[in-house]
C-alpha cells in the first residue's frame, strides 16, 4: 500500500547519525539532501521541509517497522536510544488488543517523531 515514508528534521547530520545507528546502515543522500533507508521494498526518508519552514512532528502520527522477532524489535529500541532516541510509553512487550497479540516498541526520534517496532507472532 505505501511506497515510502517520510519525517521532517531540523538538523539532518543529527537525524543520520540516529538513523544510521538505528537501522544499522548508511542512510543514502540525494542532491538535496534527503535521507533514504531502504528494506524489503519499503522506503523511509528523513529530510528538511520543502517549504522552509521548521519541521514539526505529527500529533498522533506513528510510522511502524516491521521485525522478524521480538529479539529484533529490542536490539531495535535499544539501538534507538542509544543514538539518542527517547524510549515512549510501555516497555517494550506483548500487547492484546483488537488487533491481535503484537509485540510492540516505541521511541521518538531526536525531532520528536513517534516510531514503532512491531513484530506479529503466528496467530
Amino acid at each position: 500500500m505505501y511506497s515510502h515514508m517520510m519525517v521532517g528534521s531540523n538538523d539532518t547530520d543529527k537525524s543520520k547519525k540516529f538513523y544510521d545507528a538505528l537501522f544499522e546502515k548508511e542512510g543514502r543522500a540525494d542532491d538535496k539532501g534527503r535521507l533514504s533507508y531502504g528494506r524489503r521494498g519499503s522506503v523511509f526518508m528523513v529530510s528538511r521541509p520543502i517549504d522552509g519552514n521548521p519541521a514539526s512532528i505529527g500529533n498522533g502520527s506513528t510510522i511502524g517497522f516491521n521485525f522478524d522477532s521480538p529479539e529484533e524489535v529490542d536490539a531495535w529500541h535499544q539501538r534507538g536510544v542509544a543514538a539518542g532516541g527517547t524510549a515512549i510509553e510501555d516497555p517494550p512487550g506483548y500487547r492484546e488488543n483488537a488487533f491481535g497479540k503484537l509485540y510492540l516498541a516505541y521511541l521518538r526520534d531526536p525531532d520528536g517523531n513517534k516510531l514503532c517496532g512491531l513484530h506479529r507472532p503466528a496467530q
